[in-house]
C-alpha cells in the first residue's frame, strides 16, 4: 500500500514532539519505511525534523539521509556535530556517504572524516570524492564481492561469505586477476553445481561489460538500460576493478536529466526548485525571456515594414498568430523527437534517412492544414489568391520549422552542447522571426505588394 501523509498524522507527530514524548514519537516512526519519514521530514520545519532526528537510532537516520531534499538535509547536517554526522556515515555504503560529505563545506569534510571510526570505510570515501560527480567514479559504490581467478571455488564461497557482510545486496560476484584487474564474472549456479576443488578461472564467464571510471554518468545509464543491468563494474585506466554503480544509482541520474532536459525545455537555464529564493528563480528564467524578447522585437520590425499590405490585404495580418504557433509547435516536436533519440541512444548523428522522414511528415502535415486554411478563407472571406498565399506559406513555413528543430539538436549534440536548449524557447522565437519573414516573403511574391 502506498504511504499517503495525511495532515492527521502531521499533527499527531507535531504534538509528540511539543510535549517531548520521544518513545511514542520513535514508535510511531520505527515502523515507516526510511524514505517515508524522509517526506514526513520534508514537510516539517526544520526545528522539528532536527527534533526527530536525534532521538531516532542511527541505522534509520542514516538511511533518511540520503532520501532528504537536498536544502533540508544541509539544515539538519549544519546542527550536527562531525562526530555526530561521522556516526551516520559509518551505517551508510560509501557511495552514499561521499556524496553527503561532498556538500560539507572543506572544513567540516575534513572533521566528519577525522571522525569516522571505520578506517577502510573513511579510505574509501576519500577515494570516492576525488571523481566527478557526472562520472561512474562519482556514482560509484565500494562495496561488492570479488573474486580472485585463481582461487578454487570452495575459497572462494569462503571469502564471499566475508565479503557479503558489508555489501547490502549482492547483483554480481567478479572476477579479477593478481593485480585487481577484472576478468569477468561468476555466475552463482556455476558455483553451486562445480566441485569444490575446481579452480574459478575454469569456470567464469569472460565477456562482462564494465564502464571506466570517468565515463559520463548518462552514458552509464544508457549502458545499464540497454543491456538491462542492475549493476555494471567499474575500472581504473589500468583496468582494476575499483566499484560499481547500481540501478539505484542510475535512476537517480535518469531523473536529474528528465528534470533538467524539462527546465531548459521551459527556457530555464539553471537547476531551480519550487523552494528556491526569488532572486534564484529570476536569474535562471531571465536570460531566455530576454533572448526571446529581443527577438520578437526583429519580428516587430518584419510587420512594421509589411504595414502597407494589411490595409489592401487585411488577413495578411489575422493569420500570423497562427503562423508562429504552427511553426513553433511543428519546430518543438521535430526537436523533441531528436533530443529523445540522442538521449536514449536511438540516434547518434545526422542520419538522411530520418532527414528525409521528418521532412516528409512536415510536408503532409503542412499540406493537410494548409488545405484546411484555403477551404476556410476563400468560404470566409472570399479572397483566393490571398488564402492561396497564406496557404503556400504554412506549407514552407512548416518545412523551414521542421528542418530547424531537427538540425539544431543534432548540432548542438555535436558541439558537446546539451541539446535540450532546443526544444524550448529557442525554437519557438526564431521559428517566430524567420516564419514571418518567409510568410511575408511569399505573400509578396504571390500578391506582389
Amino acid at each position: 500500500m502506498q504511504f499517503n501523509i495525511s495532515k492527521e498524522l502531521l499533527t499527531q507527530i507535531e504534538q509528540l514532539i511539543h510535549q517531548k514524548n520521544d518513545q511514542e514519537l520513535a514508535v510511531l516512526l520505527n515502523d515507516m519505511h526510511h524514505a517515508d519519514i524522509a517526506e514526513i521530514f520534508d514537510e516539517l520545519n526544520i526545528e522539528e525534523a532536527t527534533y526527530i532526528f536525534r532521538i531516532l537510532d542511527s541505522e534509520i537516520t542514516a538511511e533518511i539521509l540520503p532520501e532528504l531534499e537536498e536544502d533540508v538535509r544541509e539544515k539538519i547536517l549544519q546542527g550536527l556535530s562531525a562526530k555526530e554526522i561521522a556516526e551516520e556515515l559509518d551505517e551508510l555504503d560509501t557511495d552514499d556517504a561521499a556524496d553527503i560529505i561532498a556538500e560539507l563545506s572543506q572544513s567540516k569534510k575534513e572533521e566528519v572524516i577525522s571522525e569516522l571510526e571505520d578506517v577502510e570505510h573513511a579510505k574509501d570515501i576519500v577515494d570516492l570524492l576525488r571523481y566527478s560527480e557526472t562520472t561512474a567514479g562519482g556514482l560509484m559504490g565500494k562495496e561488492m564481492v570479488k573474486v580472485n581467478e585463481n582461487w578454487n571455488v570452495l575459497t572462494c564461497v569462503k571469502e564471499m561469505r566475508i565479503q557479503a557482510e558489508n555489501v547490502t545486496r549482492v547483483h554480481s560476484i567478479y572476477v579479477v586477476d593478481d593485480d585487481g584487474r577484472l576478468k569477468g564474472r561468476l555466475s552463482l549456479k556455476d558455483l553451486l553445481t562445480t566441485s569444490t576443488k575446481t579452480p574459478i578461472s575454469e569456470v567464469y564467464i569472460k565477456k562482462v561489460d564494465y564502464v571506466k571510471v570517468d565515463t559520463p554518468n548518462t552514458e552509464v545509464a544508457r549502458i545499464m538500460q540497454k543491456y538491462d543491468l542492475e549493476a555494471i563494474p567499474v575500472v581504473d585506466e589500468l583496468g582494476r576493478l575499483v566499484g560499481r554503480v547500481t540501478i539505484d544509482d542510475i535512476v537517480d541520474v535518469i531523473k536529474e536529466e528528465a528534470d533538467k532536459d524539462y527546465q531548459m525545455a521551459a527556457g530555464i537555464t539553471q537547476d531551480v526548485e519550487a523552494g528556491d529564493t526569488v532572486f534564484e528563480l529570476i536569474k535562471a528564467r531571465l536570460p531566455w525571456l530576454l533572448i526571446g524578447m529581443v527577438i520578437e522585437i526583429v519580428a516587430s520590425f518584419v510587420l512594421k515594414n509589411n504595414e502597407s499590405a494589411f490595409h489592401k490585404y487585411e488577413t495578411l495580418i489575422i493569420f500570423v498568430p497562427l503562423l508562429s504557433a504552427t511553426a513553433g509547435n511543428i519546430g518543438v516536436q521535430a526537436s523533441a523527437i531528436v533530443v529523445q533519440g540522442l538521449a536514449n541512444g536511438s540516434l547518434k548523428e545526422f542520419s538522411q534517412n530520418y532527414f528525409k522522414k521528418e521532412l516528409l511528415v512536415a510536408m503532409l502535415s503542412g499540406t493537410i492544414i494548409s488545405l484546411f486554411l484555403l477551404v476556410y478563407h476563400s468560404v470566409m472571406y472570399q479572397q483566393y489568391q490571398v488564402g492561396l498565399a497564406i496557404s503556400i506559406s504554412i506549407i514552407v513555413v512548416i518545412l523551414f520549422a521542421a528542418m530547424l528543430g531537427t538540425l539544431v539538436p543534432l548540432f548542438l549534440h555535436k558541439n558537446k552542447i546539451d541539446p535540450a536548449i532546443a526544444t524550448g524557447p529557442f525554437i519557438t522565437t526564431t521559428n517566430d522571426v524567420f516564419g514571418i519573414i518567409l510568410y511575408f516573403g511569399i505573400a509578396r511574391m504571390i500578391l506582389g505588394f
